[in-house]
């Protein structure tokens, strides 16, 4: 990556003496290159308070993400909302012309369990959500979901994870939390893998602002926004945003504890303007210890119980349908089949072959179901070029265009970026 431009050399020899010193707190999973970004780039902007916002002592952008590295939270608890907004159509009509199972959650009739976390978070990819969070280090923790009469919970403590589902009441559960955490302390010694946050869910504000780090690179202007108050902390806000032209990320604001440096709330907001894509913070927040019979669980009477490895050995011995694909089975199977990347940064774009197959059959709103016809084609646009005809499946943040012959082009850019990249590629 080439270095950042500067018009100050002392400045850029400040910000190298810092990428220094600071090494010993990379176990946080932020890459070098944007705990190392240099002074000029994320601008040493002092934040000022705005009227009615809290009045911090001044700090730079790089010093802010220096305070997010060094985080080290081990006990929380507190109340997030979710709001989530990808501009997909309501699935209400598509759910009751399929029919209630083709879109429902598997049942404890067939083998599975309205309870497994891995497909019951997926609620939160899509609109707004309450979710309380609390932890006592990396062996306790616990994540709750809350709907209008029902509740769904997921909870560490120590080997055993549990999940419930008040709504169906069922349970699942599963052991061998601690050997997959030391599995993880042996890969990443240097990294806060640990934290008492609940780890793999993206809903908390930490792990989304996490990601958004990850993406930081030399495309990217990252400087501070004044201040705010959140869940009633003082917070410093960042602001990340794409340079260049052709993405469909807007801007991303992240307010970080003044006190702590934990992210308390993630805002995403597409350049097409309108509402946040994603809006995830705390509504409420306690920093003390939470009480040890927070991540106490005993099934409720008459509860169907799960168990993990129950689901594994019928996988063994019965005839089922192909396991979905991890995303990053996903990705080394892309990259086996020819993945190619792009442009840089916030606009790039992948692009890979799959395998001579153009749209799926009915993908062009054509089934002869007027329902599953208006909902795939409020998702599709036909576009032509160089590259000959395709369809462009789109939301507010990634877009997809698969041409007839069989490419695919996907980014969190424009439509009109995906066509460009398409014709550039014959």
């Amino acid at each position: 990556m080439a270095p950042y431009e500067t018009d100050d050399s002392a400045k850029a020899g400040e910000a190298e003496d810092v990428r220094a010193g600071r090494r010993k707190a990379a176990r946080y999973v932020v890459p070098v290159t944007v705990v190392g970004v240099a002074a000029a780039t994320i601008g040493l902007v002092p934040a000022f308070a705005g009227s009615g916002d809290p009045d911090l002592p001044k700090i730079s952008a790089q010093e802010l993400i220096e305070k997010i590295a060094a985080s080290d939270v081990q006990q929380v608890s507190g109340t997030v909302k979710i709001s989530t907004d990808l501009g997909l159509p309501d699935l209400g009509g598509l759910e009751s012309s399929l029919g209630a199972g083709a879109a429902g959650k598997p049942s404890g009739g067939d083998g599975g369990s309205t309870a497994e976390p891995s497909s019951k978070l997926l609620e939160l990819a899509t609109g707004t959500h309450t979710v309380r969070v609390a932890a006592d280090g990396p062996d306790k923790q616990k994540l709750s979901l809350l709907d209008k009469t029902s509740e769904y919970s997921v909870i560490r403590n120590g080997d055993d994870v549990w999940a419930y589902d008040s709504k169906s009441n069922e349970v699942f559960h599963t052991t061998g939390a601690a050997d997959g955490k030391e599995h993880k302390k042996d890969q990443k010694q240097d990294q806060k893998s640990d934290k008492g946050l609940p780890e793999d869910v993206p809903a908390t504000p930490q792990k989304l602002a996490e990601e958004a780090l990850k993406a930081v690179d030399d495309t990217t202007s990252v400087t501070v926004d004044g201040s705010a108050q959140v869940a009633g902390r003082d917070a410093y806000k960042l602001l990340i945003k794409p340079k260049g032209s052709g993405s469909t990320v807007g801007a991303i604001s992240i307010a970080v504890d003044a006190k702590t440096g934990l992210p308390l709330k993630f805002t995403l907001t597409p350049a097409s303007g309108g509402a946040a894509v994603v809006d995830a913070g705390f509504t409420q927040v306690d920093f003390a210890k939470p009480s040890a019979s927070t991540f106490d669980f005993t099934p409720p009477k008459g509860a169907k119980v799960t168990e993990g490895d129950e689901l594994k050995d019928q996988g063994k011995h019965e005839k089922q349908e192909k396991p979905a694909r991890s995303g990053e089975d996903l990705g080394k199977e892309l990259e086996g089949g020819g993945l190619k990347t792009i442009g840089e940064g916030w606009s790039s774009i992948a692009e890979f072959d799959m395998g001579g197959k153009g749209v799926p059959s009915g993908a062009n709103g054509n089934t002869g179901n007027s329902d599953v016809d208006g909902f795939l084609n409020s998702l599709g646009d036909q576009v032509s070029g160089k590259f000959g005809s395709g369809t462009v499946f789109k939301t507010r943040l990634i877009n997809v265009l698969i041409t007839d012959d069989g490419k695919a082009y996907a980014g969190a850019v424009t439509k009109d970026a995906l066509v460009k990249a398409a014709n550039a590629a014959k």
